[in-house]
């Protein structure tokens, strides 16, 4: 017998609200933004999360090592939320493709302006993709963030 073997590629996709796929974003999220803040989910926060551009990075055992979330804001523009990368993942590229993609959807989708609330740690990442910080630090869940956009 011969058998022919492929690498599984890598895959960024949407998903719906609801699906497995949200509750692997979900248990991803936590572990990542949640957890080391000593936070949790409470379920009315996750249930304004039904209307909302859900995106999926998955590697190539199929397994989710990145997320984000897009919030359409009214006027074309769109809300980057929940972006996590899990550790192991972080510093190899997850997080610049999600991005991108999510650029590219939210351009296709008739959005013209992305923003963001960055964790002032993730500022440089953000700069290094041309993102523009707007006003001055704020905290949002007591921890220094900047709000950030960019033009699509």
């Amino acid at each position: 017998l011969y058998h022919i073997t492929t690498k599984p590629t890598l895959m960024i996709t949407t998903f719906e609200f609801g699906t497995p796929a949200y509750d692997e974003s979900v248990r991803l999220r936590h572990d990542i933004l949640r957890e080391p803040l000593g936070m949790v989910f409470y379920a009315e926060d996750l249930a304004k999360e039904y209307d909302q551009i859900h995106i999926g990075y998955y590697n190539e055992n199929a397994v989710m090592v990145g997320v984000l979330i897009l919030h359409d804001y009214g006027n074309n523009i769109v809300k980057m939320r929940q972006v996590a990368v899990a550790k192991s993942q972080q510093g190899t590229g997850v997080g610049k493709k999600m991005v991108a993609f999510s650029e590219v959807y939210a351009r296709q989708n008739g959005f013209t302006k992305m923003i963001l609330h960055a964790r002032e740690v993730a500022c440089t990442f953000y700069d290094k993709l041309d993102y523009n910080r707007i006003g001055e630090q704020f905290d949002e869940v007591n921890i220094p963030h900047f709000k950030m956009e960019k033009e699509l």
